[in-house]
């Protein structure tokens, strides 16, 4: 079952029912066009849908075989709200803890998207991993976020997990940073979900909003610079929980929180799983030396019809694409996508941490740093940044900061000044346009020579 729409109570109510009814929920984001919509469509064989009135027309314009759609929230007689009979009592179809309870799709940072089956047990484990263990919330808390239900970050942090405890939870149909804001002042959020660049965002507008309410903030879908996290610290008091998850895996396996929070780190193995770094190979390398991340516990990658399965699953372990670092105390700290390692002139270069320098700089806003095909190199640097509003473009000016903070082949070789980064729905950044030439809308400052970053 199809489910389609805005960040609404509805919408959550649809994703139990369906679960209640026996189905499969595929619950995919409002935003998401046709083509998008048809491809989901035939790799999950979906041929019933529940559809916010609102968010209808794309999906009927993608024309998808055999689909019955049906839609909630309008006028219709055979709107699904009027035909509900809420004093009829309905038994839950029984399940297996093994059955099928929702197909998850990948984001779309890399191209085509990947459909991944979660188990009901897995709807569970989740929240009887990270949430009971590293976010332990109560019963008096109320939970809001950005990430939609369609993102499991957020079908975890906005459903899920307030359920499983007895808490409640906003459902915000528009949550950008000011709506954050004002929503946590306005209704007394205790529990925050939303990703790092949200968290910068809210930083330059915090005068003005009472946040004494929260207590639990949890950034997840992006790597969380150090920076970032001492920034909200100083301002807040609060200690951000950081954490990194997967579609594939259904929500986070390496966290930590309170005392334990090292900045700088994505924390250690949630309890329930084991983590550790090895090669191509599928061996364990040592402490201190980067390599593929790779995780096994009470979920497991299971893709639908498709043969990147025997990529991420290895012997037993689920291989994210992450390049990490697991340091002598068991801290585990990020380094880069395995696709987003820069080699240039025989050094390794992590795009992270040059994007890190860059918004230590007090104009830059965002910055996404990727590597370039280069005939005398293999590849080159180039960074592409958004800057706060009034600052001037000066490349050299970032150019001369980055080399200031970091060895001076790390430096970009090529500055791109953006209005905005290309994102996905769910605000994950999309690298892979990046290193297309076609998504350069702005010229380049390109500035010094080929020695000049190897001094």
């Amino acid at each position: 079952m199809l489910l389609r729409g805005p960040t609404t109570p509805w919408l959550a109510a649809c994703w139990l029912a369906v679960l209640k009814a026996g189905g499969i929920a595929v619950t995919v984001l409002a935003q998401q066009r046709p083509n998008e919509l048809r491809t989901m469509c035939e790799i999950a064989r979906v041929r019933h849908a529940l559809c916010d009135i609102r968010a209808v027309d794309d999906l009927a314009k993608a024309e998808i075989p055999r689909l019955r759609i049906t839609t909630y929230g309008g006028d219709a007689p055979d709107d699904l709200l009027r035909r509900a009979a809420p004093d009829t009592p309905y038994r839950a179809v029984d399940t297996a803890a093994d059955d099928v309870a929702l197909i998850a799709f990948t984001s779309g940072t890399t191209g085509r998207p990947k459909g991944c089956a979660h188990f009901h047990r897995d709807v569970l484990a989740i929240a009887d991993t990270f949430s009971r263990h590293v976010l332990r919330p109560r019963a008096d808390d109320l939970f809001a976020g950005s990430p939609p239900l369609g993102f499991t970050f957020g079908l975890g942090g906005l459903l899920v997990f307030p359920m499983r405890a007895g808490a409640t939870a906003l459902l915000l149909e528009q949550a950008g940073p000011r709506q954050l804001l004002a929503a946590i002042a306005g209704h007394r959020v205790s529990v925050l979900f939303t990703a790092p660049t949200a968290y910068r965002a809210m930083l330059n507008d915090l005068d003005g909003h009472d946040l004494s309410s929260l207590r639990r903030c949890v950034s997840a879908g992006e790597n969380l610079p150090a920076a970032t996290w001492r920034a909200w610290h100083e301002r807040t008091g609060l200690r951000l929980i950081n954490g990194i998850g997967a579609t594939e895996l259904l929500h986070i396996f390496v966290s930590a929180a309170d005392e334990r929070v090292r900045p700088g780190t994505t924390g250690v193995p949630v309890p329930g799983w084991q983590a550790r770094v090895q090669n191509e190979h599928g061996e364990p390398v040592p402490d201190g030396q980067p390599g593929l991340l790779a995780v096994r516990g009470p979920v497991g990658c299971r893709y639908l019809a498709d043969p990147r399965q025997r990529e991420y699953v290895r012997d037993g372990w689920n291989v994210t694409g992450d390049t990490y670092v697991r340091e002598g105390d068991g801290y585990f700290r990020y380094v880069a996508r395995a696709d987003d390692m820069i080699v240039s002139a025989g050094y390794n270069i992590a795009g992270p941490e040059v994007e890190e320098a860059l918004l230590r700089h007090p104009d830059v806003r965002e910055a996404a740093v990727v590597g370039r095909p280069d005939e005398a190199r293999g590849q080159v640097v180039v960074a592409y940044v958004v800057l706060r509003a009034g600052a001037r473009r000066d490349a050299e000016a970032l150019r001369a900061f980055v080399k200031a903070e970091l060895a001076p082949y790390k430096c970009p070789r090529e500055v791109v000044h953006l209005d905005a980064l290309p994102r996905t729905a769910t605000g994950k950044l999309q690298r892979f346009l990046l290193r297309t030439e076609g998504t350069r809308a702005d010229t380049p400052m390109v500035t010094s020579s080929d020695t000049d970053d190897l001094k």
